[in-house]
Order: structure tokens, then sequence, then C-alpha cells
């Protein structure tokens, strides 16, 4: 199995483990106050971008 199999079958499990937990989050921290939910979700869609991109760096050529 290539790097590209893996990264796609890893990356897609983790992300559905992020999303339930940014999900399992937000039922905590939302509808208190606009601001709050407004930062929770803005930090939600920023953070996982960056093992993303380590993830495709690994793909693309073998750094960690």
């Amino acid at each position: 199995m290539g790097r590209g199999a893996v990264a796609a079958i890893g990356g897609g499990v983790a992300l559905l483990a992020y999303l339930v937990g940014v999900l399992e989050l937000a039922d905590h921290v939302t509808g208190h106050h606009w601001a709050l939910d407004l930062m929770c979700f803005a930090v939600a869609g920023i953070v996982w971008t960056w093992p993303a991109a380590r993830l495709i760096r690994w793909v693309q050529d073998g750094r960690t």
C-alpha cells in the first residue's frame, strides 16, 4: 500500500475523529454567547490544517 492510500485512509479516520470531538465540544460551548461560538468554530476550522499539511507533506516527499 502506497503513501497516498495510507494517507487517505488514516487522514479520513483522523478527520472523522476530529469532527466528532469538535462537535462534542461545541455542544458544551455553543449557546452561551455569539462571540464564544464564533471563536470556537473559527479555531476548530483552522486547527485541522496543521496536521493535514503535515500529512500532505509526508505523502509528497517523505518528510515527517
